[in-house]
């Protein structure tokens, strides 16, 4: 096991992979921006280096000077937890020239998942079933009204590159599509310096399913069940709970055998997850792939009793997993929320002063925070400030203690999506656990408006 480890990443992720370091007696270094300089994760670690200015460019993207951090401190491998750098192949290539071990898959794995059109192609080659849709990138809104007419509307255009619902768009006929092809090709070549777009048939009232898989260099594979994170906004999760209260244990047992034959075909290493949506008659396809530790992953640690920090960095030492698929039992119901720094009524981001933080107690609740009273929430970052996870013995505890907890949140000086998290998982479509991905847009934004 490494002795020390360098983690290339900032808030409640910083301070969630330092935890599992300090369980395991290993050193933490913590890298930050100027504006992090007073974060509870600088604090927290053993040694923390500055790496910039504010703007992640120059920070914590900022990788000649993160690399520089880890060598200087003589940290044996880089944790680049979610997000930022944590899918960059370049950066993955750069730790292992440098004598670094990257805690996540070989940089050509994140390559080949890393592009969306890529990923449908190899996925098919597995056999996992995949959205009809275009395997080459369009070049123009001609190519793309062409590939439209053979498809049939209504579609998803999607930048191959793209993430976090950037470059993404519902269209419904060609002068929509005719509409958002520029500006979400714009959009693409700004976010990821790669505007490839593509279109694949939009699935009527989908559920948005993921199965979490754990990888050895071994060849040993086990997937970890599945989470259910179809309440979004803007194409972002914000509620997920695992197991699914809305798939059949069928459709499970066919999607962890999907999950597992995705990630033995590429040769995949570490923690990942293979996104699918689902459709109503539970016919699921591959939507992507993502090659790291993701943000919802304690509902999975909750119904499993894995440490999945402590699963990843076993694998990165060569470790083997010290359990089967049929030893991983499912306990309970455990669902997360996302505490944003946002106007509930807008989902703009509420910058500001904490000058109240308190978080509720009690039994099967667990918090993960970036913040503390008096924390200033900048501009320059992803707004989430904390998440909230239940478990419970049932998934009616769970909800029941989720209400509880949110209702006991406290949180002055900002603006938060409390509110809006609290009529989610009150509403009898969540308590009857048929949620889609458009939730938020069928049952949230009408109940602004009316009130308006």
């Amino acid at each position: 096991m490494f002795s020390k480890i360098l983690i290339a990443n900032r808030g409640e992720i910083a301070r969630r992979v330092i935890r599992t370091c300090k369980k395991l007696g290993i050193k933490s270094v913590a890298v930050y921006s100027e504006a992090d300089a007073d974060s509870l994760f600088v604090r927290e670690a053993d040694e923390a280096y500055c790496v910039g200015k504010p703007p992640v460019n120059q920070s914590y993207l900022n990788v000649d000077e993160i690399i520089a951090a880890a060598k200087n401190s003589g940290a044996e491998a880089v944790h680049p937890g979610y997000g930022l750098l944590s899918e960059n192949s370049v950066f993955a290539s750069r730790c292992k020239a440098e004598g670094l071990v990257f805690i996540g898959p070989p940089p050509e794995i994140i390559a080949s998942m890393g592009s969306k059109i890529e990923a449908r192609k190899t996925m098919k080659e597995a056999g996992v079933p995949i959205i009809e849709g275009i395997n080459t990138p369009l070049e123009n809104e001609e190519e793309a009204s062409m590939a439209a007419e053979k498809i049939g509307y209504p579609l998803m255009l999607k930048a191959s590159a793209g993430g976090g619902g950037i470059g993404m768009q519902l269209v419904n006929s060609e002068e929509e599509l005719l509409k958002a092809f520029a500006g979400n090709k714009k959009r693409a070549e700004s976010f990821f310096g790669d505007g490839a777009m593509f279109l694949e048939k939009y699935i009527a009232e989908p559920h948005h399913i993921e199965v979490q898989i754990l990888a050895d260099t071994h060849g040993n594979i086990v997937p970890l069940w599945e989470r259910e994170c179809s309440i979004q906004r803007r194409n972002q999760k914000v509620v997920e709970e695992a197991p699914s209260p809305f798939i059949s244990e069928e459709t499970r047992t066919k999607m962890l055998d999907a999950a597992v034959a995705a990630a033995k075909h590429i040769g995949y290493t570490n923690a990942g997850t293979i996104e699918f949506l689902v459709d109503k008659e539970q016919n699921f396809y591959f939507l992507e792939m993502n090659t790291r530790l993701q943000v919802e992953h304690p509902v999975t640690e909750e119904i499993t009793g894995l440490d999945l920090v402590e699963e990843q960095l076993k694998v990165a030492a060569g470790e083997k997993l010290s359990f089967t698929r049929e030893e991983v039992q499912r306990r309970g119901h455990s669902i997360e929320v996302r505490i944003y720094a946002e106007d509930p009524k807008t989902f703009f981001p509420s910058p500001g002063k904490i000058t109240q933080f308190s978080l509720p107690g009690g039994e099967g609740i667990r918090h993960e925070c970036s913040v503390e009273a008096g924390s200033q929430v900048t501009p320059f970052y992803d707004p989430m400030i904390a998440k909230l996870v239940v478990w419970g013995e049932s998934r009616n505890q769970a909800c029941e203690r989720l209400k509880n907890a949110l209702e006991n949140y406290e949180v002055e000086g900002i603006k938060t999506n409390i509110p809006m998290l609290l009529k989610t998982i009150t509403h009898e479509q969540f308590l009857a656990g048929y949620t889609t991905t458009q939730f938020v847009n069928e049952y949230y934004l009408p109940q602004l408006t009316s009130t308006k």
